[in-house]
C-alpha cells in the first residue's frame, strides 16, 4: 500500500472498513441469537418491547482491526493500542453474553490501559490550561502513568454511558471519529489519520442497523471498543501536540460523553448511590422525558457531538479569535446541557432504545 497515494489509501481504508462492516452485521446478528447474547427489556430504562440481539459490536471491531492491519503502518504504541482493544472487545462478547460484574470490568479495563501504556502510548505532556502562564506545556513525570489511565477508563465508560439510544453511540463516536481526522491531517498526523478513517468507516457501515428502529445493539462490545479507541487514538494525536490549544480539543470533541458521564457520577454519588449504579438520569433520557422522539433526542446529540467537533477544528486550524470559539461554544453547550438536566417535562417515553445491563465508573 505504501506505492499508493495517501489520499487513495484513505479512500481504501474508508470503504474497506464500512464494507466489512456492513457485510458481517448480519452474521453477528446471527450468532448473537445463537449463543444467547440478546438484550431483553426488564426494567424502566429499556423502551424495546421485544428481545433483540446486542454484539454488533463484534463486526465493529473486526471492520476495523482487519483495516488497521491492511492500511497502516503499525509501529510499537499502534500494537499496543490493538492489543489493549482485542482484550476490550473479548471483554466485551463475554459481558453480552454473561453480563460480568462492573467491577470485574473495571479490572481488566485497567488491565487493558496498562498494556497501552506499556507499549508507550501516554499522556506525557500536557499543555498549560492557563493561558496567561509563561510555561506553555507541563510535564506530568510520575503523574503520566495514573492521569493516561483515568483518560482511557473515562471515555470508555463514557461512551458506554450514552449507550441508550438507537444509532446514538455509534453515530457520536463516527462524529468524533471524523473530527479528530480532521484535525490529524491539518496537524500532519498521517498514519493516525489511516487508523481514524478506518473507525469512521467501521461505524458508519454498522449505522444502517442501529438507526431506529434497531435491528441489532452493538452491546458494550461494541460501546466499551469505540471508547477505547477513541480515548487512545486521541492520546496519540492530540495530547502528545505542545500547543496551547491541545489541553482543550480532546475535550471539546468527546465533551457530551464526557459531560454525561461526570453529571452521571456526581447525580449518584449526590444520592448515596454506586457510581456504578445505572439509573434513568442521562441526557438521552432527559431530551426523551422532555417529550422529543428517539430520533429527535438522537439528532440534537449528533448535532452538539458536531458543534463542539467543529470548536475543535477551528481552534486547531485558526490563530484568532480561537478563546472566542472555546468559551463560546462551552457556554452554548452548558446552557443547553442545564436545559436538559433541570427541565421537568415529563412525558412517557417510546419504544426501542438500547441500552446496557449494567454501567460502570
Amino acid at each position: 500500500m505504501n506505492s499508493l497515494p495517501f489520499g487513495v489509501v484513505m479512500l481504501l481504508a474508508l470503504l474497506v472498513s464500512a464494507v466489512i462492516s456492513f457485510a458481517t452485521t448480519p452474521l453477528v446478528k446471527k450468532m448473537a441469537y445463537k449463543i444467547g447474547a440478546i438484550d431483553v427489556p426488564k426494567d424502566g430504562r429499556r423502551m424495546h418491547k421485544q428481545p433483540i440481539p446486542r454484539l454488533g459490536g463484534l463486526a465493529i471491531a473486526l471492520a476495523f482491526l482487519l483495516t488497521v492491519l491492511l492500511f497502516a503502518e503499525l509501529d510499537r504504541q499502534i500494537r499496543g493500542i490493538l492489543l489493549g482493544a482485542v482484550i476490550i472487545v473479548v471483554l466485551g462478547v463475554v459481558d453480552d453474553c454473561l453480563a460480568l460484574k462492573a467491577s470485574f470490568k473495571f479490572v481488566v479495563q485497567i488491565f487493558a490501559a496498562v498494556v497501552v501504556i506499556y507499549h508507550g502510548c501516554t499522556i506525557r505532556y500536557l499543555s498549560n490550561p492557563l493561558v496567561c502562564s509563561a510555561t506553555q506545556y507541563l510535564d506530568l513525570k510520575n503523574w503520566s502513568v495514573p492521569i493516561t489511565i483515568i483518560w482511557i477508563l473515562a471515555i470508555t465508560n463514557a461512551v458506554n454511558f450514552i449507550d441508550g439510544l438507537d444509532g446514538l453511540a455509534v453515530g457520536v463516536s463516527a462524529i468524533s471519529a471524523a473530527t479528530l481526522l480532521v484535525i490529524a491531517l491539518l496537524v500532519g498526523e498521517a498514519g493516525i489519520a489511516v487508523i481514524l478513517t478506518a473507525l469512521l468507516g467501521a461505524c458508519l457501515g454498522f449505522l444502517p442497523y442501529n438507526f431506529n428502529p434497531a435491528k441489532i445493539f452493538m452491546g458494550d462490545t461494541g460501546s466499551t471498543f469505540l471508547g477505547f479507541i477513541l480515548a487512545c487514538l486521541s492520546i496519540q494525536g492530540m495530547f502528545k501536540l505542545y500547543a496551547v490549544i491541545s489541553f482543550a480539543v480532546p475535550f471539546l470533541i468527546l465533551g457530551v460523553p464526557i459531560f454525561d458521564i461526570c453529571f452521571a457520577v456526581i447525580r449518584r454519588l449526590a444520592r448515596h448511590q454506586s457510581p456504578m449504579q445505572a439509573d434513568r438520569g442521562h441526557i438521552h433520557h432527559r431530551l426523551i422525558d422532555m417529550g422529543f422522539s428517539q430520533k429527535q433526542a438522537v439528532a440534537i446529540t449528533y448535532m452538539l457531538t458536531a458543534m463542539l467537533g467543529l470548536s475543535a477544528v477551528v481552534l486547531t486550524s485558526s490563530g484568532e479569535g480561537k478563546a472566542l470559539i472555546l468559551i463560546g461554544s462551552i457556554f452554548v453547550v452548558g446552557a443547553i446541557g442545564l436545559g436538559v438536566i433541570f427541565s421537568k417535562n415529563q412525558t412517557v417515553p417510546e419504544e426501542s432504545e438500547e441500552e446496557n445491563d449494567e454501567e460502570q465508573s
